[in-house]
């Protein structure tokens, strides 16, 4: 199988539970929101762009618990620093695009493992 990581890869990765605490349109993007989000007090608030406009609205995306990739090196974007990820699963083929969130309500800022 390509691309195979290991474990030792894999635990570099920081992702952690995080809430959006704002949402904002960028001016110009069509695809893209500009978020707040709170990861907890050992991250604290980070600005982040993603391109799920067409998939979700402001209101449906206020107060979410989603899951983040915390230590990506930052990324300018519309000249916005996008601190971080989102993750998301969906296929473009079939206009689907759903955000990973806790099952249950945990507190911010915990890591997944």
């Amino acid at each position: 199988m390509e691309g195979i990581v290991n474990f030792e890869d894999w635990q570099k990765l920081d992702l952690r539970v995080g809430k959006i605490l704002e949402v904002e349109d960028i001016e110009g993007a069509d695809k893209l929101y500009k978020f707040k989000v709170d990861l907890g007090k050992e991250v604290g608030e980070r600005v982040i762009c993603a391109g799920i406009k067409e998939y979700y609205s402001k209101d449906d995306l206020k107060g979410k618990k989603i899951i983040v990739f915390v230590n990506l090196a930052p990324r300018k974007i519309r000249g916005i620093e996008s601190q971080g990820m989102l993750l998301a699963a969906g296929s473009p083929q079939e206009n689907l695009c759903v955000l990973i969130s806790p099952e249950k309500d945990v507190e911010t800022g915990v890591a997944i493992s």
